[in-house]
């Protein structure tokens, strides 16, 4: 009886098959081309997971970065479908490589292009329209953010070296941030089509009339879109550098505070897109670990703890351990009081903002900063002011900022303040600076201003120092030789963590 039912089931097994293997969870990928705003082609790689059932997954959408195609995320997109079950359509935007169209910087078709993404990801690739996010560095960043704004449909964002005030960044206190603006045009033009718009911002640029390009700002920025953000309840994650050369992070820390919805603000050494940089390309990296965390809470609802822990993660820019808080950093603050002197403009001095790109990245991987040695700035042609030790060394954490007096003789001067940690051989390092544009020739006025925020441990025994002058190779200034600055009395605070 017993070898007749082995019999039996041998021959069931033959006929019908032997049970198939389960598949493994993995992914593919193809490139398809996808109808944008007005059938503009879009090229993308859309990566589907496999080996997790039929679907409909959820979905994650990534427009590329300023002059970077579509490969730029496809590393961490295969990673994202075969862990998690996404659907990843990684893009290039409108305009760039083998995209149709024309560059927009960021206009009404380049940011309805992301919904036209979504609408096709639905009909065309398994993804769930009821569980969508988007991503993106850089350009692609901006474009999500403002994607949110406008498609309710987008649960989660992550925006990574953003922009959320265009203005703001490219012309900080009404100061051109000259290779800021450079490298964008010489990339647009090698790698893309600019449309009118850029066309026109350039020429403005070129013939000294940037501020014309002010008034296209308020659209192509999320910090004029915040309402519509916190209506649509949307979960924003935010990842910048310290040392960002194109979107310095005063102006995500601003809109981060602002957000009512949930919401998460990542800030670390680096320079534009540095910090991210590996982990686009599906390699070990903390940002994207967190981007990947925010997606499965918010899109796809898995509880992971992400939304009970600390939202404001701030990595010190000369090293150490994150900091975690549950608001951005308030805490005691220092003042130092500056006394009066007088200066002459338009001279350069051996204290500047470093290099865009160059300098963030130095320290964010080798931990260089951008030096000065202090006794050998020209005291004729700059203001310089050392501030007490710190015998036990302190951690800055925050937004410094100075309460200045100032009397120029020209009708415009172009400041530029920098606060250096300086040693006992007068060596330092910048901690942070800003751009300060003056107006009106022999009116004294006071002025509040805000240098960049940082987290910067000073060492014990060393000393802050703060410098200004009327030159730097990074911004266009408007200072003119043979004019004068006097400053009188004025102060410095300086948070503290």
């Amino acid at each position: 009886m017993r070898r007749s039912l082995v019999s039996v089931l041998v021959l069931l097994s033959t006929l019908l098959g032997a049970p198939a293997a389960v598949a493994a969870p993995g992914h593919q990928i193809s490139y398809e081309t996808i109808p944008g705003v007005g059938g503009t082609s879009l090229k993308a790689f859309v990566v589907e997971p496999t080996g997790q059932g039929s679907g409909p997954f959820p979905l994650l959408v990534l427009p590329s970065s300023w002059a970077v195609p579509n490969i730029e995320y496809v590393g961490a997109a295969a990673k994202l479908a075969k862990e998690s079950g996404y659907v990843v359509v990684s893009y290039t935007s409108r305009g760039f490589w083998d995209s149709g169209g024309e560059i927009d910087i960021a206009g009404p078709e380049t940011v309805g292009d992301v919904s036209k993404v979504i609408d096709w990801a639905i009909a065309n690739a398994h993804a769930d329209g009821t569980k969508v996010g988007a991503a993106g560095i850089s350009y692609g960043a901006g474009q999500s953010l403002l994607a949110a704004a406008n498609d309710k449909r987008i649960k989660a964002a992550a925006a990574l070296s953003t922009w959320t005030d265009l203005a703001r960044s490219l012309y900080p206190n009404n100061t051109v941030s000259k290779q800021a603006v450079e490298l964008l045009l010489a990339a647009g033009h090698a790698t893309g089509r600019p449309g009118p718009v850029l066309q026109e911002a350039e020429d403005a640029y070129r013939d000294g009339r940037f501020w014309e390009v002010v008034p296209i700002s308020a659209g192509r920025s999320a910090a004029s879109k915040i309402d519509q953000i916190n209506a649509n309840g949307t979960a924003v994650m935010i990842g910048n550098a310290w040392n960002d050369g194109l979107f310095a992070p005063g102006q995500v820390a601003d809109f981060y505070g602002k957000l009512t919805g949930p919401k998460r603000l990542m800030l670390s050494p680096g320079d534009h897109a540095t910090a991210e940089l590996f982990g686009a390309a599906g390699l070990p990296n903390e940002i994207w670990e967190s981007v990947g965390r925010w997606f499965d809470r918010y899109v796809k609802g898995t509880a992971n703890g992400i939304d009970a822990e600390q939202p404001v993660q701030l990595k010190p820019n000369n090293g150490g351990t994150w900091k975690k808080f549950g608001a951005w950093p308030a805490g005691n603050a220092d003042t130092v009081q500056l006394d009066g002197r007088k200066i002459h403009a338009g001279w350069n001095t051996v204290a500047d903002s470093g290099t865009v790109l160059v300098s963030g990245a130095l320290q964010g991987f080798l931990n260089i900063p951008t030096g000065v040695a202090l006794p050998f700035i020209d005291r004729s042609v700059a203001g310089v002011w050392s501030g007490p030790q710190y015998p036990r060394g302190a951690t800055l954490a925050g937004t410094p900022k100075l309460k200045l007096q100032v009397t120029p003789s020209a009708e415009t001067t172009t400041l530029f303040a920098y606060l250096y940690e300086v040693g006992p051989l007068g060596l330092g390092a910048l901690v942070t600076h800003k751009p300060i544009k003056v107006t009106g020739a022999g009116r004294t006025q006071t002025l509040d201003v805000e240098l960049e925020p940082t987290v910067w441990n000073v060492g014990s025994g060393n000393r802050l120092a703060l410098v200004i002058d009327t030159a730097d190779p990074r911004y266009l200034t408007e200072s003119t030789r043979g004019s004068t600055v006097t400053f009188g009395p004025s102060s410095l605070t300086v948070p503290k963590a």
